[in-house]
C-alpha cells in the first residue's frame, strides 16, 4: 500500500509547470494545472523517458522523445506510440505542502528502455 510522503512546497511549482522527484526509488512527477496538483509516474509508458523533461500544455502531457501523450488528470493515453495509461498517484495539499501516495518501486510496471 502506498504511503504519503512530502514531495514539495506548493509554491515551488507554478501553474502550467511540472517538477520531477525521486522518492523511495520511484520517479514522481507533479504538475500544476490551474492550481490543481497531479502526481504521476515520471516515466513514459512507451519507453523509459522522463516526462517532466517534456511538454505540458493545459491538461495534455506530451513525451518529448516519441510524441506519446497523456491526459494529466486521468492518465489516459491521448496519442500513440504509448498504449498503456500513465500511472497516477493520489495527491493531498496540506498546509501548503504537496504530499503524494508513492507506491513501492516493485509495484510499478516499467516500459522497455
Amino acid at each position: 500500500m502506498a504511503e504519503f510522503v512530502k514531495i514539495a512546497v506548493a509554491d515551488e511549482i507554478p501553474a502550467g509547470e511540472m517538477c520531477g522527484y525521486e522518492m523511495n526509488g520511484v520517479k514522481v512527477g507533479v504538475a500544476n494545472v490551474d492550481g490543481e496538483f497531479h502526481a504521476f509516474h515520471d516515466c513514459c509508458t512507451h519507453q523509459q523517458y522522463t516526462l517532466t523533461d517534456s511538454f505540458l500544455m493545459g491538461e495534455r502531457l506530451t513525451c518529448d522523445w516519441h510524441g506519446a501523450s497523456f491526459d494529466i488528470k486521468t492518465g489516459e493515453v491521448l496519442a500513440l506510440p504509448a498504449t498503456k495509461r500513465l500511472p497516477k498517484f493520489e495527491v493531498e495539499v496540506r498546509e501548503g505542502e504537496i504530499w503524494v501516495a508513492v507506491p513501492a518501486a516493485d509495484e510499478i510496471d516499467l516500459p522497455p528502455e
